[in-house]
């Protein structure tokens, strides 16, 4: 990412319980006070998946809590919001969510040119086995750092 870039927040749970195969960066189509609850950070998303409806992209379960500060025009905090991708990617995404296990799942949200992005990720679940081997791995690769800081701080 370029240095214009602000990460408002990230799903790390997604790439616990997923494999991520492929990532899109995509636009949300937003109103001002969802804007403005982004900037302040107040997003939740936990569960939030998109699907393909009529060609569209839609984002499901992300929860923007309303702004205090807005009057009586203020936003739903839990409707669906509209992805913006070019045709070509929705049919290539459409065709990967169509077979057997492929979902997206939103990896993070980010501010770019002060515009709201979102990086949509071509995910498979995992099996309780591949988290398992994850967690080693990392034990390992963290235990390997342990082990070299060791030896520097030594030497």
């Amino acid at each position: 990412m370029s240095e214009n870039v602000k990460i408002i927040a990230v799903n790390r749970k997604a790439r616990h319980d997923y494999a991520v195969d492929d990532s899109y960066e995509c636009g949300l189509e937003l109103l001002g006070t969802e804007v403005k609850s982004f900037r302040d950070g107040k997003i939740s998303f936990p569960d939030a998946w998109a699907e393909v409806i009529n060609g569209e992209i839609w984002l499901r379960s992300l929860r923007i809590a309303e702004n205090p500060f807005s009057s009586i025009f203020n936003h739903d905090p839990d409707r669906k919001k509209k992805l913006l991708l070019h045709r070509d990617e929705i049919k290539r995404l459409n065709r990967k969510v169509e077979e057997k296990g492929y979902t997206l799942i939103p990896l993070s949200f980010y501010f770019k040119k002060s515009r709201v992005k979102v990086e949509l990720g071509v995910c498979k679940g995992k099996k309780a086995f591949d988290k398992r081997d994850d967690i080693r791995e990392r034990d390992v690769k963290r235990e390997m750092q342990r082990e070299f800081r060791g030896n520097l701080n030594r030497g």
